[in-house]
């Protein structure tokens, strides 16, 4: 990654439809643009989480037109940051990728008081990933 170009996040989960939309819901709007990002999944669901589209409605985040993306490996190849959200194994391995592994409760069949706190959860850590890549100059 060059000082010109934007750090790029790629949030990947079994569904695409609760946890990793809500990261990158998250981080497009706490980033203001500054970072790309991409969502996907292995098995990728029909829609959204309802409760997590409601939840994040709560925020202040419209995520009612997303739709769950296939994982691609050209994702993964594209995105400088690989995080991981209950996929295991299924998601490609690239040398000089930073790779991490969120361990989240599930929203799936979770109403709306259970996915409060996996969404209060995720903004945290978007905070703190933000922090570490986009430093105060």
């Amino acid at each position: 990654m060059t000082a010109s170009e934007k750090p790029s996040v790629l949030f990947v989960c079994v569904h695409n439809a609760g946890r990793s939309q809500m990261a990158a819901a998250f981080l497009s709007h706490l980033s203001g643009g500054r970072i790309e990002v991409r969502s996907a999944g292995s098995a990728p669901a029909d829609s959204v989480n309802p409760a997590a589209v409601e939840a994040m409605k709560e925020a202040g985040i419209d995520m009612s037109a997303e739709i769950p993306k296939v994982l691609t490996t050209q994702a993964v190849q594209d995105s400088d940051v690989v995080i991981t959200m209950g996929c295991g194994d299924a998601c490609p391995f690239f040398p000089g990728k930073r790779y991490e592994d969120w361990k989240l409760e599930d929203p799936a069949g979770q109403g709306i008081d259970g996915v409060r706190p996996i969404r209060d959860e995720i903004r945290t850590r978007i905070e703190q990933l933000i922090a570490e890549l986009l430093p105060a100059s």
